[in-house]
């Protein structure tokens, strides 16, 4: 029998979603789900994960959970095709991860780059959260639970998704073949890998006021595309341009098609012709900046209208997430089953186990 093709992916609740998050996966996982090709779609909101460096402000978390639900529907995900629920609402995950806590070595999980650069981004060198320390562990209990085949994510997710593979491997070797192996599945355009902040800093984040928003108003769109940083040595509109590092090309590479210059910007056939203008000189910042911006509005324009349609029904919103919570916790239920029968510690299923044992001490 030929096996399913099922993706996972997820968010952490810690904030709306911004454009970031769009074009690193939202985007494509509306594509995969509408696909065809795949026999399940599990989004989940991973409000236990936002909680490892979190704790202390669990209110930002739950209000933050329907702001992502609201981003999902707004950008296409449709809970008749996509199982959408809610990570902490699945007990099973947390067996999971604690058995699997028994297959990796703390110096492994030191050695993760993201890991890595996570606990140096939140300042946790002193003093790291065990919970946060091991949510790579987490992940590996939340992929294979649902049997995940396709995992579509950002770059930085790679060694994640590689530790969950390893897990993996080592929970089959011991314990016969149980989990699935993912694979995991990168973005297409090089420029949605990893979409800088508007003010040119590596990440998009809340905390650095760096984001476009996918819930932005108009004119918060158009403020945040105006204010972006460019080449900081092209002065005046004669000055050559440089490209490297220049956040509204990177914008322009993850967001221009061969139809916006026809609706936008007639003057030039491609993107390559307006770089190569910008790169000679005689192009103003401000002529780059608008036609971005008419980018951006086409695209966030009809996500904004959607979402404004489903916060006229918040009640209708907490329903759909129930009922995907109770599909996905029957999925995970069997995965744990199956994990629990494999490791030999399903004792009250297992009528053999009693007879066996049953006989051995009528012997005695």
């Amino acid at each position: 029998m030929e096996k399913k093709k099922i993706i996972l992916t997820g968010d952490r609740p810690t904030g709306k979603l911004h454009i970031g998050h769009y074009v690193g996966s939202l985007k494509r996982r509306v594509e995969l789900q509408n696909s065809g090709l795949y026999d399940k779609t599990f989004v989940f909101i991973a409000d236990a994960q936002a909680l490892t460096d979190n704790i202390d402000n669990p209110e930002k978390v739950r209000q933050n959970v329907i702001e992502v639900a609201l981003d999902y529907l707004a950008c296409g995900l449709d809970p008749m095709k996509s199982t959408i629920f809610i990570q902490s609402q699945i007990p099973e995950l947390c067996e999971l991860t604690f058995y699997y806590m028994d297959l990796v070595t703390v110096s492994r999980l030191q050695r993760n780059p993201t890991v890595k650069t996570e606990i140096q981004m939140r300042n946790f060198e002193a003093s790291i959260p065990v919970g946060f320390f091991t949510y790579p562990i987490s992940q590996a209990a939340d992929i294979t639970a649902f049997r995940a085949t396709t995992v579509p994510v950002g770059e930085d997710q790679e060694p994640m998704i590689e530790q969950t593979r390893e897990i993996v491997r080592r929970f089959n070797h011991i314990y016969g073949e149980t989990l699935v192996e993912p694979e995991i599945l990168l973005p297409d355009n090089a420029a949605c890998l990893r979409l800088p902040g508007t003010d040119g800093k590596a990440k998009m984040s809340k905390s650095l006021g760096n984001c476009i928003y996918l819930s932005d108003t108009a004119d918060e769109v158009e403020k945040k595309v105006k204010s972006m940083y460019t080449d900081p040595t092209h002065i005046k509109v004669s000055d050559p341009g440089k490209l490297e590092g220049n956040t509204v090309f990177t914008y322009l590479d993850a967001f221009c098609r061969p139809e916006h210059f026809e609706r936008y910007l007639p003057d030039y056939p491609s993107l390559d012709e307006l770089k190569a203008h910008y790169t000679r000189g005689g192009l103003g910042d401000m002529k780059v900046k608008k036609f971005l911006a008419a980018i951006m509005q086409e695209e966030l324009t009809p996500i904004r209208e959607r979402r404004k349609e489903f916060e006229k029904d918040i009640p209708a919103i907490y329903d759909m997430l129930r009922k995907g919570c109770e599909a996905a916790r029957e999925t995970a239920a069997a995965t744990l089953d199956d994990v629990r029968c494999a490791m030999k510690i399903n004792y009250f299923d297992d009528e053999a186990l009693i007879s066996e044992q049953a006989r051995r001490f009528a012997e005695k």
